[in-house]
């Protein structure tokens, strides 16, 4: 690692950076380019209230460098809840540098402190990269497939 990074919780204040990371993320990782009012408004609705999410920012020398965003689900087979990590998104010029590293083990460190019993995740079946980096930070694949339905007020 070339930099020191903090990471810390995102802020209403930071609705632009996280709004433009979360829709690099979806064009990089799917090729999806998002409606950015929408996207805006889904990443306000979450910085007003954990309950809905979370993000989790990177930054070296205060700069946003990158980005995860948790979602919680509770699990009655654990009696704790498993912390979803989405939205996962690297700056291009501080890549290498140990940034989604330091995302990971921090909010690792926030899930241990909590209580949950597991971090998970879904990655895009052509997206091998990513799948990589998940695999060498210590995730498995686990044993579900997912499945989705798209309800009429819904967009893909």
């Amino acid at each position: 690692m070339n930099a020191h990074i903090d990471c810390r919780i995102a802020t209403l204040q930071d609705a632009e950076i996280v709004t433009e990371f979360s829709s690099l993320c979806a064009l990089e990782s799917e090729n999806l380019e998002l409606d950015a009012d929408r996207v805006r408004a889904g990443v306000e609705a979450a910085l007003r209230d954990p309950a809905v999410g979370r993000y989790y920012l990177a930054e070296i020398r205060r700069k946003a460098a990158g980005q995860i965003m948790v979602t919680r689900e509770w699990s009655d087979w654990r009696n704790a809840w498993i912390w979803w990590i989405q939205s996962v998104y690297v700056s291009r010029d501080t890549r290498r540098l140990g940034v989604f590293s330091a995302l990971l083990e921090h909010v690792r460190e926030q899930a241990i402190q909590e209580g949950a019993a597991l971090l998970r995740l879904y990655v895009d079946e052509d997206n091998n990269p990513a799948e990589s980096t998940y695999l060498a930070r210590g995730f498995t694949r686990a044993h579900y497939r997912m499945l989705e339905r798209t309800l009429a007020t819904g967009e893909s």
